[in-house]
C-alpha cells in the first residue's frame, strides 16, 4: 500500500487481506494519534476514549516516549535471553518498587501480552506448589490461548469448537452487586455468598491440598467493568492463607494508574501473591509480565520457561519511561480525581436518561449499562450508540453485554473529559428518544 489512502481503502484492503477472527469496535480506519486524540486519513479528529484498550496511558505518542523509542532503536533492538541487558533489569526494579511491598524482594518475568502473563501466572504456583486446580470466576476475562481460556469466562462465544482446553479450572460466582443469580444487592451480603460459593467448591470440587491458586481481576474488564467488593477480596485472601495457595491478580487493565492507584489491589487492603500485568505495561508496545513473590520464584527451576520477545529491550524503555511519567506527573491522581467526576457527571445524566441503568468503576475505569425498561441488557441499544459514536469525533469500546467501557488517557484534561462525556450524554438522550 503506498500513495495517498483513504480510511475506505484500508478497511476495503484490511478485509481483504486480514482474518476475519478479530473483530473491530469502530468503522474508522487511523492514520496517527497526538495526546488524547486520534485522525483517521481524512484528517478528521477523534477523542479517544478507549487508548487501545487501556494501553495508552499517558496519551498517544508523548514525545518523551517517542524520544527514547528512538533512541532505544538505534542503541540495542533485540538480543533475546541468549544473554543479559539492562533495559528489562531496569524497568523491573522500577516496577517491584512500585508493586506490592510483599514483591520489594520479588523478581519479575517478561513477556508479550496479557494472555501470555496469565499462561504464566498460572504456570509459577501449579509447578512450584506441586498442584493443579485452580480458582477463576465467571465473568472473568483473562486471554485466549489454551491455558487462559480455560479460566476465562466472560463470554461462551470464545470457548466456541474449542476443546483440550487446561484442566482443573474451576469457576466461582463473581459479587456484580448490579446483578447477580441470587437478587442480593448489598455489596457485604454478596461477598459472603460469594466466598461461601468458593468454600463449598473446595469441600466439594478442588481440594484444599489440590488447589494451586485462585485468580481474580479487582475489576473485571471484559465481563463488564465490575469492581470486586472490598470484602469478597479480603475474603479469597483469606482463603488462600489457609489453603495454602496462591492469590493471583490479573491486573491487565487495572495496572499502572488505571483505576487511582498504581496497582489496583491497594484498593483492597491485601496483596497478592502473584499479579500479571500488560497493556499499558509497555507503552504502547507489545509488553506483558508477572511479578511474585520471591519464595515463589526461586523456586521455579531455570529453564521452566521462556520467551523469544519478552522483555524486549525498546518495549521496556518505552513501558519504564511511560511508568515514571505517571508517576512524576501525578496521573494515578488524576485518574482517581477525574473517576470520581466522570461517575458524578454520569449519575446525574442517568436522572434523566432511563436506559442507564448503572455507572460503577474504579479511577478512570468507568463502565456504564444499557438497560432495557425491564432492566435486561440493552443489546440493540448497545449496538446502535457503538455504530452512532466515530459520527460524532469519539472513539470508545463496549464490555459485557451492554457496557460502555470509558477508558481514557490518565493525562487527559477535565475540558476533553467533559467534552468526550457530553456526546455519550447526548447520543443516549438520542437515542432513548
Amino acid at each position: 500500500m503506498s500513495g495517498k489512502l483513504t480510511s475506505k481503502e484500508v478497511i476495503k484492503k484490511h478485509n481483504q487481506d486480514m482474518a476475519e477472527a478479530v473483530g473491530h469496535y469502530v468503522q474508522v480506519a487511523f492514520d496517527r494519534g497526538e495526546g488524547s486524540y486520534l485522525y483517521d486519513f481524512e484528517g478528521k479528529k477523534y477523542l479517544d476514549f478507549a487508548m487501545g484498550i487501556c494501553v495508552c496511558n499517558v496519551g498517544h505518542c508523548h514525545p518523551e516516549v517517542v524520544k527514547v523509542v528512538q533512541e532505544q532503536a538505534a542503541q540495542l533492538m533485540h538480543t533475546s535471553s541468549i544473554g543479559y541487558y539492562k533495559e528489562n533489569i531496569e524497568f523491573a526494579e522500577l516496577i517491584k518498587q512500585s508493586g506490592p511491598s510483599s514483591m520489594r524482594d520479588g523478581k519479575v518475568i517478561f513477556v508479550n501480552s496479557g494472555s501470555e502473563a496469565v499462561e504464566v501466572a498460572l504456570r509459577i504456583p501449579r509447578m512450584v506448589l506441586r498442584k493443579s486446580n485452580i480458582i477463576a470466576f465467571l465473568g472473568g476475562f483473562h486471554g485466549r490461548p489454551m491455558g487462559a481460556l480455560a479460566a476465562t469466562a466472560s463470554n461462551s462465544a470464545y470457548r466456541k469448537g474449542m476443546t483440550g482446553l487446561m484442566v482443573g479450572v474451576q469457576h466461582g460466582i463473581f459479587p456484580n452487586v448490579y446483578r447477580n443469580p441470587f437478587g442480593v444487592h448489598d455489596l457485604e451480603k454478596l461477598s459472603e455468598i460469594c466466598l461461601k460459593i468458593v468454600e463449598e467448591m473446595i469441600d466439594h470440587i478442588t481440594p484444599a491440598e489440590d488447589l494451586a491458586g485462585i485468580l481474580v481481576e479487582p475489576q473485571q474488564g471484559e465481563g463488564g467493568y465490575i469492581p470486586a467488593p472490598k470484602k469478597f477480596i479480603q475474603g479469597l485472601r483469606k482463603i488462600c492463607d489457609q489453603t495454602g495457595s496462591a492469590l493471583i491478580f490479573d491486573e491487565i487493565q487495572t495496572g499502572f494508574g488505571r483505576t487511582g492507584k498504581m496497582f489496583a489491589y491497594e484498593h483492597f487492603g491485601v496483596e497478592p501473591d502473584v499479579l500479571a500485568f500488560a497493556k499499558s505495561a509497555g507503552g504502547g508496545l507489545p509488553l506483558g509480565g508477572v511479578i511474585a513473590t520471591k519464595e515463589l520464584m526461586d523456586k521455579w527451576s531455570v529453564g521452566s520457561y521462556g520467551s523469544t520477545f519478552g522483555g524486549n529491550p525498546v518495549a521496556c524503555c518505552c513501558g519504564k519511561k511511560t511508568t515514571e511519567i505517571i508517576q512524576r506527573d501525578h496521573l494515578t491522581e488524576n485518574a482517581a480525581n477525574l473517576g470520581a467526576y466522570t461517575k458524578e457527571k454520569l449519575n446525574e445524566a442517568k436522572k434523566e436518561i432511563p436506559t442507564i441503568g448503572d455507572v460503577r468503576g474504579l479511577g478512570l475505569m468507568i463502565g456504564v449499562e444499557l438497560i432495557n425498561q425491564d432492566g435486561s441488557p440493552a443489546t440493540d441499544l448497545i449496538k446502535a450508540f457503538m455504530e452512532e459514536i466515530p459520527k460524532r469525533g469519539l472513539v470508545i469500546t463496549k464490555a459485557g453485554k451492554s457496557v460502555i467501557r470509558i477508558c481514557p488517557a490518565l493525562n487527559i484534561t477535565k475540558e476533553q473529559l467533559d467534552e468526550g462525556l457530553n456526546i455519550i450524554i447526548q447520543i443516549l438522550k438520542d437515542l432513548s428518544m
